[in-house]
Parts: structure tokens; sequence; C-alpha cells
């Protein structure tokens, strides 16, 4: 009888599938000790035990003697305690120091001598460089990597956070950029060589680059507390472990793709190992290792506001005091410096990776070398003009050298008339949505989540997971439901299953319909594909500010905010997979008589379908982050769990945990879909 129901249609085995998983619905009685409707949390003690290996390295392990310069003795601290501060240290000290070049200070003078030394001696401390001269720069650097366009934007883009106040908060944010990036960069590149040279460590590391790939911005946060401590120090190195993984995949898919003869042309030069890494197989992989910087970068700066929950100072840290005050106004001025910013650092990241450098050309001294006396140059007419402004401007600011918050242009005022007009003109209809969204759909959509029984749920995840993509998939995807299931978070993992699908069914609906849409397009192909480029490149937490200025604190905004979100990749993904369809497939459903909508619907849709679904597989990631980020202003999920470990002393091992929870759901998700559009493209001859 088995064997006969594994042979019969998918079609046939999924509509069974439903019907056992309806039928264990109704037949199985809610009960707390009835472990077919929910297990027991047998990995309770699980965050506890993290805790205990946690405050043993950090307050009892080896324990060393450290001489204490205030008693003037030696005491004896633990090794792990004394290696965590000391890079805490270390990690401040080059914050400190990039940051005062560009706004000045004496933190990096008082780091080698004192701060009588500072108060003794007023010419002690680091002048400020212009703003003039860092936007001089900025468009430099962008005429050299893209030419004008991308000179005019670097000028504009850098004259308007100036000319608005937002100055300091911004060369913050930036010093905190060019410190975690380049080094999450060359981490991730140690890594990738090292996964390219050793098939065992590949196979270690790809599951946990998984992991940290699907795991929460927040969770990164709880355990670097701990061991770090609070200040922009813990916050690089949570970003750094955040921003690495991208890295690692790119530089080895890079090295992957470099094509033998080219290896194969190095060693017959007699290039050594180093040398044959170095300077052939990087250098040819150049392209997707300088994305991978690329995705670095733009990591590093999504994680600028998460990271002021650890007191990382700039735009992040003012965005949530906007948002927790609620002065819209002052957050949507402020997210608008992280956009700009943000599309900034993005496009010359991207027109580095794409330039192409000549390494043979002969050029004389002053070519090699104009690029370092122009900046020279640019460095001295900003300081010139700086100085002109201090005769013409008052002593207490000079608008050619730096401009205060307070005596910048600012738009608060228009944005939050504007906030205030759109909730006097659209408030009764704004609510009369919101409510109804609540009342009839997610209340009852999550009443019906957390009505199933935890085995009726292992039934039709496990079931779709063997129909779709074998049964390798099902037993991963089982122990990372187990992994859920066992814990003490399971409901709350089911509140945040049914707010994800709910924006992964709106977001993927109006993903692929804008995307078939304008797939028939190139123009418009073009133009939707420019307009993902763009949001992709906003931090995620900007997202939530238009829809709490629309729906306010409530499920609706954090799940509105997750469908735009997560839209990005459906379009994207749609768009690309309908215009890869090979012209000879059209060619010939068009010779063969069909309509542009029959070709479209049996010709172009199934040959683009798996690709399609790796955009929905990247819409589930994306809705899931939205989700869990979405606890900062209000949801009863696994997200605000994590919001409250950041708080808690204790709190390391529950932050990991339920971190592990939500990856574990994306990761399930992730196993089906990616192992079944692989396999569906195989079947099509398109691998």
């Amino acid at each position: 009888m088995m064997p006969e129901l594994l042979k019969t249609s998918k079609k046939v085995q999924l509509v069974l599938l439903l019907l056992v998983f309806l039928a264990l619905c109704v037949l199985i009685n809610p009960s707390e000790t009835n472990p077919l409707w929910r297990l027991p949390p047998l990995l309770k003690q699980l965050p506890f035990l993290i805790n205990s290996v946690v405050q043993y390295l950090m307050f009892e392990w080896m324990p060393i003697d450290v001489y204490d310069p205030v008693i003037e003795e030696f005491e004896q601290k633990p090794l792990f305690r004394e290696i965590t501060r000391a890079l805490s240290t270390a990690i401040l000290f080059v914050i400190n120091f990039v940051r005062e070049i560009f706004l000045g200070g004496v933190k990096t003078i008082v780091a080698f001598t004192s701060w009588d030394f500072v108060k003794e001696n007023p010419w002690a401390n680091w002048p400020a460089l212009p703003w003039t001269v860092v936007a001089g720069w900025a468009m430099f650097l962008g005429y050299k990597l893209q030419g004008k366009g991308l000179a005019i934007f670097a000028g504009l883009t850098t004259a308007y956070i100036a000319i608005f106040g937002q100055w300091e908060p911004s060369m913050q944010t930036l010093s905190f950029v060019l410190i975690t990036a380049p080094v999450a960069a060359l981490l991730g590149l140690a890594l990738g060589v090292w996964c390219y040279k050793s098939r065992a460590v590949e196979a270690v590391i790809n599951p946990v680059l998984n992991v940290a790939q699907t795991m929460p911005h927040y969770s990164y946060l709880v355990p670097v507390i701990v061991l770090f401590g609070v200040g922009d120090h813990a916050a690089a190195v949570a970003t750094i472990v955040f921003a690495t993984p991208p890295m690692v995949r790119l530089t080895l898919l890079g090295l992957k793709n470099v094509p033998v003869e080219v290896q194969e042309a190095g060693l017959m030069t007699g290039c050594s190992n180093f040398q044959l890494m170095f300077k052939v197989l990087i250098p040819a992989a150049k392209r997707d290792v300088l994305l991978g910087v690329n995705q670095v970068v733009m990591q590093c700066l999504a994680m600028t506001v998460i990271a002021s929950f650890v007191g990382a100072q700039g735009l992040g840290s003012n965005l949530m005091i906007s948002l927790n005050s609620l002065k819209i106004g002052t957050g949507i001025e402020i997210g608008i410096c992280i956009v700009l910013l943000a599309v900034l650092l993005d496009k010359m990241s991207i027109a580095w990776a794409n330039r192409q450098t000549d390494y043979f050309a002969e050029q004389t001294f002053w070519q090699r070398h104009a690029n370092a006396l122009i900046l020279l140059a640019i460095l001295a007419a900003g300081a010139l003009l700086a100085f002109v402004g201090t005769l013409i401007f008052d002593k207490d600011f000079n608008y050619f050298h730096q401009i205060p918050h307070n005596k910048g242009i600012t738009t608060e005022p228009f944005w939050q008339a504007a906030v205030d007009w759109v909730w006097n003109a659209f408030f009764e209809p704004l609510n009369a949505f919101n409510k109804f969204l609540i009342t009839n759909i997610l209340v009852p959509m999550r009443d019906a989540y957390l009505g199933m029984p935890v085995i009726a749920t292992f039934v039709l995840v496990l079931g779709l997971a063997y129909i779709l993509a074998g049964v390798r998939s099902a037993v991963i995807v089982c122990f990372y439901l187990l992994f859920i299931a066992f814990s003490e978070y399971w409901d709350r993992a089911l509140i945040t299953a049914y707010m994800a699908s709910f924006a992964v069914i709106a977001a993927g609906t109006i993903g692929v319909t804008v995307g078939v849409i304008c797939a028939q397009n190139a123009n418009a192909s073009r133009a939707i594909l420019l307009l993902c480029d763009f949001f992709q490149t906003f931090p995620s937490f900007i997202y939530l500010i238009p829809v709490i200025l629309l729906f306010g604190i409530t499920d609706t905004s954090v799940i509105i905010a997750a469908i735009v979100y997560a839209a990005v990749p459906a379009i994207r993904f749609t768009v690309e997979g309908l215009r890869s369809v090979p012209a000879v497939l059209q060619d010939a459903g068009s010779m063969s008589g069909v309509s542009k909508l029959q070709r479209l619907v049996s010709i172009e849709l199934p040959i683009a379908f798996p690709h399609i679904m790796l955009g929905l597989n990247q819409t589930v990631i994306f809705a899931l982050f939205m989700v869990i980020i979405g606890a900062f202003i209000g949801t009863t999920d696994l997200g605000q769990l994590i919001l409250k470990a950041i708080s808690d002393p204790q709190g390391t091992g529950i932050g990991l945990i339920l971190g592990l929870c939500v990856a574990f759901i994306g990761l399930s998700v992730d196993q089906i879909i990616r192992t079944w559009a692989i396999n569906k493209k195989s079947m099509l001859g398109l691998v």
C-alpha cells in the first residue's frame, strides 16, 4: 500500500497530506500534557547551561596575574575576560581615531598622553576635517569610479547631510562602517580562501554560514553585550560577525569559478601556493570578491540602527531616539540621510567591483601619483575655505567648516506637518482598514496557527519537504522543527510564522504580478530592476518609519513593512527568470500560433518557475527578518523575547536559542524551496 502511495502524483500526495493534517487538527484536543498537542520543553534548561558556560569563561576560567595601575598591585583576572576587554579597547581606539579624523577631538591624543596633558595644552586637539574636504574627496572618488553622474550624486549627498545639520552623526556612522567593513571583508576573505583550500572546512563552515545569515540582527547583540560590554566597540563586533558570511560565500564562489586554464598557467610559471592564490586566483576572482565587499558594506550600514541598542553612536541611535519619542518628522529626516549614505556607498562599491584595471600600463611618476596630489589639493582648498569662514561667520560656528545640528536647515517641521495632515485627513479610513485587517484576518489567522497540534504541524511540513524535496530534506527539516518544538518557544514561533506567512503570501502575490507585467517590456524590466536595486540599499529599519506614520504601533505596521521589504526579491527574481527564458523557445511558441498570453502561461512561466521560487525563498527570509525587527514597535512573537533578552543580564542563552529558532524557521523553508528549485532546473535542463 505504501509503495503505491509513494508512486502517486505529487498533486494527489499533497491532497492526501492536507486531509491528514486537517484530520489531526480536528481530532487532537488542546492539552499541555498531551505530547501530540505540544512536545515537552526538553531544551528548557539549555539557555541556563549556555549562561553558565559564558559566566565561567568570563569570570573564572584561567585566572592570570594582571597589574592594576590604580591600586598599583597585581590582581587575578580571568584570561578570556582580559582578551575580550583588550580587544574592545583596541577596537574602540581605532573607531575613535577614524572618527576624530572627520570630527576632531582629543581622545586619540589622550590615549598616548593623559587628560591632564590635554588640559594643560589647549593646542592638543585633533582638528576636524571641513565638510567641504570630505565632499570634495567623495566627488573625486565618484568621478574616478563611474564618471560625472556618481560624482554629482556624491556631492549632493554630502552637501545635503552637511547643510541639514546631520554631519556629526553621519560621520560617526561612516567611521563605524569604515572600521567594521574592512575587518569583516578581510575575515571573510580569509575564511573563503580556507574553505576553497579544504573541503572539510567548507563542509563545517557552510552550516554555520546558513545559520548566521538567517539569524535575526538582534540575536548578535545579546552575547556581545556580555563578552564586550556596551558601546561602539561592542556594536562593531556584532556588526563584523553579522557582515562576514556574504564575503565568505562570494569569495568561495569567485575562486571556484576561476577557469582551470588560469590555475594551470599559474602553476606552469612556477608560482608557489601563496603566489598562486594571491597573484593569480584572487585577482581572477576580483569581481566576485569585490561584490562581496559591496555586500559587507551594505550589511554594516544595515546594522547601524540595530547596533544603537548596544551603544553605537551615529544616525542609527538618533533615529531610535526620534522613533521612541514619536518625532516622526525628525525620524524621516534622519532616515533620508541613512538612505542617501547607503545608496552612495552601494554605488561606489559596485562601481569599484566593475572597474577594470590595466596591469600593463606604463605610467610616469605624475600619472601614478596624480590621484594623491588631487586629494591633497582638495584638502588644501577646503582648509583655506574653512579659514575664510572664520573671518565671515560667528565664532560659535563656521558654515565652511562643520555645521552644528541646531544651525543647519531642517525639514522636520515640514515632515511633522505632513504627518499631522495624514493623520487628520486619513485617520478614519486607515483606522477602519487597520481594525478590519486585525479583527477579520490577522487574529483569526493567528488563532488558527496557535490551534495547530504539534504533530499536525510536523506532518504538514515534513510531508511537504518529502514530496517537494525528498527524504534528505525532510530529515533536515525534522531536526530544525524538533529543536523549536523541544524549546519552550513553540507558540511564539507559531506567531512569528503566522505573521511571516501573511507577509510572504501578500509580497509574493504582488512581487510575481508586478514582475510578470514588467518582464513583458525591456524598458520596464530595466526600470523595475533599478528600482529594486534602490530599495534593496535601504537598511531594513527604514521601512518601519512610513508604516508607523500610517498605522501606528500595531501588527499591521509590521506586516505591511514586511510586505514592502519582502516584495523586492520576488519582483527581481520574476523579472530575471522570465527575461532569461531562451529566445529559441519563445520563437518556437510564436511560430506554433499561440497568443502572447498562451506563450507566457504555457512556456515562459513554467521555464522561469524554479527561478521565481528562489525569489520567493528570499521573500520568506526577508519577511522573517522584518517581522523580528518589528518587535521594536510591539509584537508578541520571538522578536519581542529577543529584544527583552538584550537588557537581561542572563539573556545570552535565551537570545541565542531564540535566534536559532528564527534561523531554523527560515532554514526549513530554504531547504525545501531551494532543493525543489535545483531539482526542477535539472529536470528542465537549465543547470
